[in-house]
């Protein structure tokens, strides 16, 4: 086996080291990197094919991120106990990679290049994406394939004091108030050099809001451009790290054998001369056209007129033609913004599109809105539901479980076109997890609001920005649904061109200004704060001042809209509507949890089918909590009136008649429901009077479960236990055929000193104790003992001892404890959901 070499560096601020590993794993791939912080694990491996597939007219860069359950030291929870597809999880990491990788390849090449990280080691404390990005980088590096790096990435956390941290763990993240990922390239090679950011994903956690309310600053764009600054330090440390590993490598094995291809050309510089000779009039003219639709309609006419015009110049070159028809149109769409400041649609550089805000437009659902920005428009609907709704996450990360959900749809119909509809793609999961992290800050807790929320974007048109427009809409779907969310939240997509050194910052880009312009950058937030962004660039990275200033470029459209959105609802409806469940939810002790749940399940599962409700219990392992949902809001307040009882019962009174209904029957008798949470025995040696006075030897044959019956309370002992009769039978008499009231009032105490006694103990003392019990009690003419009857727990224990044997002390109370509904918490720890 090779030799492997291995480069390690501390990161600055932290007890943590980031290290680079080659040459010992997948020898056969062209760069190959371990990369490692803490006990997170990862394989970054980079291939590149030798030729270029006939007919690729782009470039074929593909990302995957495979994420081996093992790490973690899981068995997958699927079916199939393996891996399936990727989770979203591991989708944003792909994006995330392929974002500042895909501008580092030279212009021209198109051989296919397949970036695969494996994650081996999940340590449950280290994110592994920002680590894949920087190995994958190295592995690039390595790997011979033309790749203008390195990249480096780093994580930075804003802490509620202030400060950014850097790689921060999955609990520093939670601890924090906004969290970013950066990546940049270094512009010279010197250790001192300045770093070019090329992309950027960032979002507030979900407990921003709760931060903020207790006095954490908020991040607003001046503390952005802050932490993109500080972000420049562990990026530099990376690329000088990956530069060290290449350096030892060529030191251990000779130069790095680069890659030969070919560069693939889309046209010749003849075709080039007669296109802009032939068509720049007339695309200029098609260009004015502000409509997409009608615009699109010009520019496929000024194109055929074009092609029409070389077609016998450049027989056979009709792909040439066309690829310099649209590198011309790209240029004089970027020449109009530069030089007149004006834009496609005829907007200046920054001015949004008319905007239009609605709700209420579906009947049936629990909260819907529309969202339109110029020819972009969305639906967005939000459905409630119970917690237990909430998505289970089979992943590698501690994250296991989420509450809100944001879905994004993006059919071929809303750009006019055909296509297939097989299932989410990558950009619809990132879109909607884009616009689910914009809004998590501002959704409510769990202890505030107990429902799990779902919201789905469906994109109904499609000309810029469709994402932004997802997070507006949901805003408004989520309060007209009755969500009590912190602040309204609305996005902004900027764009940006470049050009002879000017850089000029685009406020609401369409989507022709996404294709040819050189930026990306979309913007979330508050009125007072950011929650989300998302930055990708075209060009080799952006200076810190153009940054900044297409923040505050962003805050002033942001605004704007925030004013439409309000006139369309300003705040929170105080209510949710008429159509979804409604839930509440109530804290309960931890040893109360047992009474609620029943044995196996039997009162809660009684409570749902009685009252219509659904009920979750959980805990957290100090306190219960009960939460109960139903569309009806009287189920709920009747569930909610029951558990109440179950939890402060009421009392029972001897002497008094009871309209009661057989919960259970053993062999010694049947359990009645009195009371709720009140269940007493009527022993089998009082039910003789309902065979005509003849003994009873089956309860089964008498009375049957859930049968309503009437009863009298003859006792109760110390120890709550109720002991009950007929209400037919004449009061404080015995059964005749019995001759004793038996029952679960017997003296417990009395019971217990008498079989101590029997095994030889000094148990004197507790006999006494039973004797003045009897006494003093209600109904000591009724007891078992003063009738020379065995009571119940002695009957019950001499009929266990027959069929099982001596089951030593305390077991008869332990079963008819158990029998009796007492004692019936579930073990700690265990999910109570029902």
């Amino acid at each position: 086996m090779a030799d492997a070499i291995s480069v390690s560096g501390p990161i600055s601020g932290t007890d943590r080291t980031l290290s680079f590993e080659t040459g010992k794993l997948a020898q056969l791939a062209d760069g190959a990197v371990v990369g490692r912080i803490g006990d997170t694990v990862l394989l970054a491996t980079a291939v590149a094919a030798r030729s270029v597939r006939e007919g690729t007219d782009f470039f074929p860069l593909t990302v995957d991120i495979e994420e081996r359950a093992y790490a973690a030291g899981k068995i997958p929870g699927s079916f199939f106990r393996r891996e399936g597809k990727s989770s979203d999880q591991a989708i944003l990491t792909c994006r995330l990679i392929d974002r500042p990788l895909r501008p580092s390849f030279p212009s021209g090449f198109r051989n296919e290049v397949h970036v695969v990280g494996t994650i081996i080691g999940a340590d449950q404390v280290n994110p592994h994406d920002v680590l894949a990005i920087n190995a994958s980088s190295a592995a690039l590096m390595l790997s011979g394939i033309p790749f203008d790096g390195p990249i480096g990435a780093v994580r930075v956390a804003y802490s509620v004091d202030g400060t950014w941290i850097p790689h921060p763990t999955f609990a520093e993240g939670d601890a924090a108030t906004f969290e970013l990922v950066v990546a940049g390239r270094a512009l010279d090679e010197t250790a001192e050099t300045d770093i070019a950011i090329m992309m950027v994903e960032a979002g507030g956690t979900e407990r921003s809001w709760e931060y903020y309310e207790a006095g954490a600053p908020k991040v607003t764009e001046e503390v952005l451009a802050e932490g993109l600054e500080a972000a420049k330090t562990w990026i530099r440390e990376s690329i000088l790290l990956q530069r060290q590993l290449v350096a030892e490598t060529i030191a251990a094995h000779g130069p790095i054998e680069p890659l030969e291809f070919t560069t693939q050309i889309d046209y010749t510089e003849d075709i080039w001369a007669r296109v802009q000779a032939v068509g720049t009039d007339l695309i200029a003219k098609a260009n004015l056209v502000t409509a997409k639709a009608d615009r699109n309609a010009a520019l496929d006419g000024a194109g055929k007129e074009i092609q029409a015009a070389l077609a016998d110049e450049f027989e056979g070159r009709a792909g040439e033609i066309k690829a310099a028809i649209r590198s011309l149109t790209k240029k004089l769409v970027r020449k109009r913004i530069v030089e007149d400041g004006l834009r496609v649609d005829g907007r200046g550089t920054a001015d949004i599109r008319p905007l239009s805000a609605e709700i209420d437009l579906l009947p049936t659902a629990h909260g819907s809105a529309l969202f339109q920005r110029g020819e972009t428009q969305v639906l967005n609907v939000t459905t409630l539901g119970m917690p237990r709704m909430a998505q289970m996450l089979d992943t590698i990360t501690p994250v296991d479980s989420k509450r809100y959900m944001h879905h994004y749809n993006f059919p071929p119909f809303s750009t006019g076109e055909t296509g297939f509809m097989r299932g989410p793609k990558r950009r619809e999961i990132g879109h909607g997890l884009l616009a689910e992290r914009a809004l998590l800050p501002v959704v409510p807790s769990a202890e505030e609001f107990p429902y799990t929320l779902r919201v789905v974007s469906d994109v109904l048109a499609s000309n810029g920005s469709t994402s932004m427009a997802s997070v507006c809409g949901s805003t408004l779907s989520l309060m007209a649904a009755g969500v009590p969310l912190k602040a309204a939240v609305a996005g902004i997509a900027m764009g940006l061109v470049y050009d002879e050194g000017t850089y000029v910052t685009l406020t609401d880009i369409l989507g022709s200004e996404d294709a040819f312009g050189d930026m990306d950058f979309k913007v979330a937030g508050t009125a007072e704060a950011v929650t989300a962004l998302q930055l990708d660039t075209k060009i080799a990275g952006l200076p810190a001042d153009v940054l900044a200033k297409a923040l505050l470029q962003a805050k002033e459209a942001r605004l704007t809209i925030l004013g439409v959105m309000a006139g369309a609802i300003a705040e929170p409806r105080d209510h949710v509507a008429n159509s979804a469940p409604k839930i509440v939810s109530m804290e309960i002790p931890i040893d109360k949890i047992g009474e609620v749940i029943g044995p196996k399940g039997k009162v809660i599962n009684t409570l749902q089918q009685e009252t219509g409700a659904d009920i979750a219990v959980d805990d957290d392992g100090m306190v219960g909590t009960v939460t109960i949902g139903a569309k009806d809001g009287n189920a709920v307040e009747e569930a909610r009136r029951r558990i109440s009882l179950i939890l402060d019962p009421p009392t029972a009174d001897v002497g008094a008649v009871y309209a009661g209904k057989v919960v259970n029957i053993t062999k010694f008798g049947a359990f009645v429901n009195v009371l709720p949470g009140r269940d007493g025995l009527l022993h089998i040696s009082k039910l003789s009077s309902l065979a005509d006075g003849k003994r009873i030897n089956n309860v089964e044959d008498v009375l049957t479960l859930g049968q309503p019956i009437e009863v009298r309370v003859d006792d109760i002992d110390p120890q709550g236990k109720v002991s009950l009769s007929l209400a037919s039978a004449p009061a404080g008499t015995a059964d005749s055929s019995s001759g004793g009231s038996g029952g679960g009032g017997g003296d417990r105490d009395r019971d217990r000193g008498g079989r101590d006694r029997d095994r030889g103990g000094d148990r004197g003392d507790r006999g006494d104790r039973g004797e003045r019990n009897r006494d003093s009690g209600p109904s000591s003419a009724a007891s078992p003992a003063a009738n020379g009857v065995p009571s119940f727990e002695d009957a019950f224990e001499a009929e266990l001892v027959s069929e099982l044997g001596d089951l030593g002390p305390g077991a008869v109370e332990a079963e008819s404890r158990s029998s009796s509904g007492g004692d019936r918490r579930p073990p700690r720890g265990r999910s109570r959901r029902r």
